[in-house]
């Protein structure tokens, strides 16, 4: 994407440059299309695998708190909600912050003598916050990461979506610029006019997608011109 784009995400340059890689731009698109599905494929994968890794981490951190994790900011939650008299605070629960522990020292005989005592473990203290902040921070993101995986599903399943959501990306491009670019790519081609419409300076992005739009209803002229002149032969 960033050879693609060729340093146009700013508008700043010399309207000479500007041209020549626009140009530039528009001509490796019409020459490469439907040669873009693998690049879209990988780059939803990689999106994919992000919210794998949250789920099997979490997966793991329950495992190792047997059972414990998953429910364990809610239960936090909850705790602060109920009577007072009722109250059993579930961090004290996963990390006690009091243990029972065995000494060992000689006594005066030199004989090792063991002595029961309660003993304080401070870095539970620090550990039940640390948990508590893992837990709302891996929920919050494997939320996002389920909606993204949904509103990529609806990009891939939802032709006619594909069109609003380049028309709001940029508004500069005009609806019917963005239905004939729509309509007219395939996925992995779309994908690409999609992530060049974040990254190139939005006043390039509209002239590149007019023109491209004038390319293709340029081309589909041309390929419904041959196939009336091979009907009448």
């Amino acid at each position: 994407m960033r050879m693609i784009v060729m340093g146009l995400n700013r508008g700043a340059c010399k309207e000479q440059e500007k041209c020549t890689k626009k140009q530039i731009l528009l001509d490796y698109l019409t020459t490469h299309f439907k040669r873009h599905k693998i690049y879209a494929i990988r780059y939803w994968i990689c999106e994919a695998l992000c919210f794998v890794n949250i789920v099997v981490q979490l997966w793991l951190m329950n495992r190792f708190f047997n059972g414990e994790f998953i429910s364990y900011g809610w239960d936090v939650l909850q705790y602060s909600d109920q009577p007072q008299e009722q109250r059993a605070d579930p961090m004290v629960f996963v990390f006690p912050r009091v243990t029972k522990c065995n000494f060992y020292k000689y006594g005066a005989s030199g004989s090792i003598q063991k002595h029961d005592a309660m003993c304080i473990l401070p870095l539970n203290i620090v550990n039940e916050k640390t948990y508590i902040f893992i837990w709302f921070w891996f929920i919050i993101l494997a939320s996002f990461l389920a909606a993204l995986i949904l509103y990529r599903a609806v990009i891939i399943c939802v032709p006619s979506v594909r069109a609003k959501l380049l028309n709001a990306r940029n508004r500069m491009v005009s609806r019917n610029v963005a239905k004939t670019i729509s309509a007219h790519l395939d996925l992995g081609d779309w994908w690409i006019v999609y992530m060049l419409a974040r990254n190139l300076d939005p006043i390039i992005f509209r002239d590149v997608a007019t023109e491209l739009a004038k390319r293709i209803e340029l081309n589909d002229s041309d390929e419904n011109d041959q196939n009336e002149k091979k009907r009448m032969h």
